[in-house]
């Protein structure tokens, strides 16, 4: 991402970009709403414009990469959206079995970037899986605002039970140690909380990137190592930091908590200007080393 383009654009334009993300005003609003900024230099249209993904940036691991092998797979989802799931399965090169790692993506489906993450992941060793919540109605669309659309769409019950059935289908998965991490952003970061608490000893370490917090009263009920990551400028999801980290440390739960100055919510996506390099391949090293101590031992 352009270091420069991303300096210049008005953290009110992100503000924006934020509340469109999240659902809370569509992309008319969001480009009205812009448009009716006064902003000196380069116009408000085109730093919104520029807040929009480029997957052609996301891309850091080639799908013909020797050291991985990629494909979709199919699975059964019982009480899910559909009954049905689709994901991108990835393994690294060898015979296995590997500890596996579930990705779960932000609030618009299985889209390049999170795709690419599933990649790193194999890269390291891990057998990963990141499952298509839309899959049950009609998949990844091909772009981030009909994906929101979709998964605004759908039961999210469901849609979590759908992410609980594709994590036992990778833990109990022929290429799979049964050794079981999990990360996701965003939405997937809140689904990754979710997790902790629904599988219980049956996840082994987890990762969520800047999400909300599960219920105070279930915290007690994760038996995982967390590492639990926070964008510095993100007033929604740190709203709920401190209860969690105090109610984590009440049931003695395994959990390291970081802040990464100067980020916003979306720092380890590297298709928008909201990406951090440095915070970014800080946040995967720490990830990284997570999961190789408690899912390879």
């Amino acid at each position: 991402m352009n270091a420069k383009k991303k300096d210049t654009i008005d953290d009110r334009v992100y503000t924006l970009y934020d509340e469109y993300c999240h659902g809370f005003i569509d992309r008319r609003q969001f480009f009205e709403r812009v448009a009716a900024l006064s902003v000196a230099g380069l116009s408000a249209l085109a730093m919104a414009d520029a807040l929009l993904p480029d997957y052609a940036q996301a891309q850091t691991i080639s799908f013909t990469d020797e050291r991985i092998k990629a494909n979709y797979v199919g699975y059964p989802s019982p009480g899910g959206n559909s009954g049905k799931m689709r994901g991108y399965l990835v393994k690294p090169d060898g015979d296995g079995p590997f500890p596996a790692v579930l990705v779960i993506h932000e609030n618009r489906g299985l889209n390049p970037y999170v795709e690419d993450v599933a990649r790193r992941a194999a890269v390291e060793g891990f057998l990963a899986l990141a499952p298509d919540g839309l899959f049950p109605i009609g998949g990844y669309p091909g772009n981030d605002d009909d994906g929101r659309e979709m998964q605004a769409s759908l039961d999210r019950d469901k849609l979590l039970k759908d992410m609980v059935n594709s994590a036992y289908f990778l833990k109990s998965h022929a290429l799979s140690t049964g050794r079981l991490g999990a990360t996701g952003f965003c939405w997937g970061g809140t689904a990754t909380n979710q997790l902790a608490v629904i599988l219980g000893s049956d996840l082994d370490a987890a990762a969520p990137f800047y999400g909300t917090a599960p219920a105070s009263e279930d915290v007690a009920k994760i038996k995982a190592a967390m590492l639990i990551h926070y964008a510095e400028d993100d007033p929604r999801v740190n709203a709920t930091r401190a209860a969690y980290e105090a109610a984590l440390r009440a049931a003695g739960v395994r959990y390291q908590m970081f802040t990464y100055p100067g980020t916003r919510h979306g720092f380890h996506n590297n298709s928008t200007p909201r990406y951090d390099a440095e915070a970014a391949e800080l946040a995967w090293q720490r990830t990284m080393a997570l999961f190789h101590t408690h899912l390879e031992s």
